[in-house]
């Protein structure tokens, strides 16, 4: 059974296009690409359930075509829009490369100089120029690289120099 943690959130699927099978999958992360991935994770009625895919292409920086194995038809495309997608943390993690920030949604934030948990991140502003954490407590954090000391994806901790007075506002 696979569990929420872990997984993360990369996209969203679409409406079915054409008639082979295939569906529009908008997504954050483009990691399935990165990395040597076989299968996607679909939250369907409330179940995280593995999907293989045959193929897909890319439409765009953000949007792409996948052809999942048994999804023949036009049909039972449709049946899957709307489901969120996920990635598997261990196959994301396993890559040499800087982890994304979707995938750091459920990672404990700590202070650096003391060692303190802020918070959890709870979800990744990027609507700006400047990209926040988002904490559970609505605490926004700013998710500069110069702040982050360091990401630990084994104990799913970020360790960062919070500028002083911050946590006041």
């Amino acid at each position: 059974m696979i569990k929420t943690e872990d997984v993360y959130k990369i996209g969203r699927l679409g409406k079915a296009h054409g008639v082979r099978g295939e569906v529009s999958l908008q997504f954050d992360d483009d990691v399935f690409d990165r990395v040597d991935a076989d299968y996607l994770v679909l939250e369907v009625n409330g179940i995280l359930v593995p999907f293989f895919m045959e193929e897909y292409r890319f439409r765009s920086d953000t949007l792409c075509l996948v052809k999942f194995c048994n999804v023949d038809t036009q049909q039972r495309a449709s049946e899957l829009t709307g489901c969120d997608v996920y990635f598997p943390r261990a196959l994301a993690d396993a890559t040499d490369d800087a982890p994304s920030l979707s995938s750091l949604v459920g990672f404990d934030l700590a202070e650096a100089s003391t060692g303190t948990k802020i918070g959890t991140v709870a979800d990744i502003d990027d609507s700006t120029a400047n990209i926040l954490f988002v904490l559970e407590d609505g605490t926004l954090i700013p998710a500069n690289d110069e702040l982050i000391e360091s990401i630990d994806s084994k104990a799913r901790l970020i360790t960062m120099n919070i500028p002083t007075g911050l946590l006041d506002i």
